[in-house]
């Protein structure tokens, strides 16, 4: 692997094994910084409101309830100035009892439909959550290989899970109590402007300093909780990169870099959450302050005007109450505005998937002519690299066995990748029958090529449910047939599995390491029958010898198929119709195995080399590295 390929400290590596048209089909570039989107408050505005009209008759009915709850909950502040001046007036305890029941009516309702709301509320909440989640599994699932590995897993990671629980929290519970709450503060403003117009624009006019307070929040929140929101991405990629890329790290001593990463990462996350807590003890404390001021600001002016003979005392006394009641739903507004900061900035690196490049949806004018690939004149690198491959010509006729060989740093699995369409050419062209690879649809360009490398993932759930990812209509037979033409037979040995295809993999199941997981990805091949299968080094965690009976297997198996194959061991290539020789991100050979080796070119160094010989007079040519963990890294991505 040469510097100018080598995968940043903070990326993962390549996509898993079975990778099909779904993640080659982006007609838009990914961002060249590698980010994800993040939308802007306009498309998170219109992201709410579809989600709020996808359940627009829940919302409408919680709306009433939370409307008459609140109208409910102005009644006890105006009965108790009503109170005051039958007192005042020498009005009879009759009077005063009934004003009395009154308010713990008025109570009784307010806690009645204030509870319906909340309950409605929360069922919104939990709705609205569910289509959130089910949307971000399509949207991510739609995403171009090539985007995730610019992006970085970490940043899609935090976002389905950190984002999308912070954004669930605010639509059940934040939202609601938020909703309520304002719903309450414009009930009792209104009430304090129809007892007294003065009195009511005294009391708003004190609450200047909460205006004041919060805008200046607002200004500087959103901001610092995306720029949170970044961080923790950027750690998430740094910790899952070094996780995944341990044995790596031990062998290559990469340990204090690994650290030094991870500390700055860490660094990072302190610094901006370090922001967003200084922005929170300059908003709380003025906001403490300013509930004061407007009770006392009606009272002043209220004790003048009693004194002019313009109110009653329990005019001033019910404003004087109406305006301590506002600080209940205000408090609950403004300790939440930091949620809603922070929910509304996942909300947004959410929604900011549906700008990400997606792959193409429609069909393409017209069907590929053939299973033809051919490659003209193309050029790719990598962002911020040089060219990794640098005026590629090859085709591809249908049927043949290709192998590609080279050097590590050729450019193999960069090749691969573009003839499977997984990433598209910078410049030339990759087309399939004559059309365009990127422009085929996800369903068509799967019955078309498959890439198999030698990255594999298993995924939770059963065996049987790991294979029907690659034929959903497969039978058990078709299951089994397909096990054991890869030479997965411990997958039909009862002993070793006694649930069969029903056996759980897994934390708390069976667990498939090394070759048992590469012969599954490789069975999952088989359930696909793709037209043309490429083969990026798919069997280098196998041993030589169940690779070769595997190799074998899927020769049978794949018989009538184009098949391209990456390999360090040569055997491949002397199995193949043709071989391509790759350096320097350039086909330099290509021909028969005989062919190649009589011409005594690059490619007959490396077959002696391989074979521990060389010719006499001449100093040994470099080996292939032999498949290892250090040696399986790709040496494009």
């Amino acid at each position: 692997m040469t510097p100018h390929q080598a995968p940043p400290p903070s990326r993962p590596g390549p996509p898993p094994t079975l990778a099909d048209g779904t993640d080659g089909t982006d007609t838009d570039a990914p961002d060249p910084t590698g980010q994800l989107p993040v939308a802007t408050p306009t498309q998170v505005r219109r992201a709410a409101f579809r989600l709020v009209r996808l359940d627009a008759r829940t919302f409408a009915a919680m709306l009433v309830l939370n409307a008459l709850a609140a109208a409910a909950g102005l009644l006890g502040p105006w009965l108790v100035g009503r109170i005051i001046d039958t007192v005042k007036d020498g009005g009879g305890v009759a009077t005063v009892d009934r004003l009395a029941l009154a308010i713990v009516a008025g109570a009784l309702a307010q806690l009645a439909l204030a509870r319906y709301a909340r309950h409605l509320g929360h069922r919104f909440g939990e709705r609205t959550m569910a289509r959130l989640r089910e949307q971000f599994v399509d949207r991510a699932l739609a995403l171009p290989t090539s985007v995730v590995e610019h992006a970085g897993t970490g940043d899609l990671t935090a976002r389905g899970t950190t984002d999308v629980a912070a954004t669930g929290e605010t639509l059940r519970d934040t939202g609601p109590d938020v909703f309520v709450a304002a719903v309450q503060a414009l009930f009792i403003l209104g009430a304090v402007l129809v007892l007294d117009p003065l009195l009511g624009l005294c009391g708003v006019l004190g609450l200047t300093g909460v205006w004041f307070a919060v805008r200046w929040y607002l200004r500087r929140a959103r901001t610092a909780y995306l720029d949170q929101g970044a961080a923790h991405s950027e750690l998430a990629d740094v910790l899952a990169a070094t996780a995944s890329g341990a044995r790596t790290v031990e062998a290559f001593r990469l340990r204090p870099r690994r650290i030094e990463a991870s500390e700055a990462a860490i660094a990072s996350c302190v610094a901006t959450r370090e922001r967003t807590l200084f922005l929170r003890s300059v908003l709380f404390p003025a906001i403490d302050i300013s509930y004061v001021v407007p009770v006392a600001a009606v009272l002043l002016v209220g004790g003048v005007l009693l004194d002019h003979g313009a109110v009653s005392l329990g005019t001033v006394i019910a404003c004087a109450l109406y305006m301590r009641q506002l600080s209940q739903p205000l408090d609950t507004i403004l300790q939440r505005v930091e949620e809603l900061q922070s929910s509304g900035a996942s909300f947004a690196r959410i929604e900011g998937l549906a700008e990400a490049p997606r792959g193409r949806t429609t069909a393409p004018a017209t069907e590929p002519a053939d299973d033809r690939i051919d490659m003209t004149g193309v050029h790719f690198a990598y962002p911020g690299g040089r060219d990794v491959l640098r005026g590629v010509d090859l085709s591809v006729r249908p049927g043949e066995r290709l192998a590609v060989v080279g050097p590590s740093g050729a450019g193999k699995t960069t090749l691969s990748r573009l003839l499977a369409g997984i990433d598209a050419p910078q410049t030339g062209s990759v087309t399939v029958g004559g059309v365009p690879m990127a422009g085929l649809t996800p369903e068509r360009l799967r019955t078309q090529v498959v890439l198999v490398t030698q990255e594999h993932h298993v995924f939770i759930g059963t065996l049987r449910d790991n294979l029907l990812i690659a034929a959903q209509s497969a039978t058990d037979t078709d299951l089994h047939t397909a096990l054991t033409a890869v030479g997965a037979h411990w997958a039909t040995d009862l002993a070793d599995l006694p649930d069969g295809l029903d056996t759980a993999l897994g934390p708390g199941g069976q667990q498939l390491h090394g070759a048992r997981a590469q012969q599954l990805a490789l069975a999952r091949v088989v359930l696909a029958d793709p037209h043309t299968v490429i083969l990026d080094e798919a069997t280098a965690l196998l041993d030589p010898t169940t690779a070769r009976d595997t190799e074998r297997a899927l020769a049978a198996v794949l018989s009538g198929r184009t098949v391209i194959a990456v390999a360090h061991r040569l055997h491949t290539a002397h199995d193949a119709d043709r071989v391509a020789v790759m350096e320097d991100g350039r086909v330099t050979e290509l021909g028969t195995h005989d062919a190649l080796v009589a011409a005594d070119g690059a490619y007959a160094a490396l077959w002696h080399s391989w074979h521990g010989e060389h010719p006499a007079g001449s100093p040994p040519a470099p080996r292939l590295p032999e498949d290892s963990a250090t040696s399986a890294t790709p040496d494009s991505a």
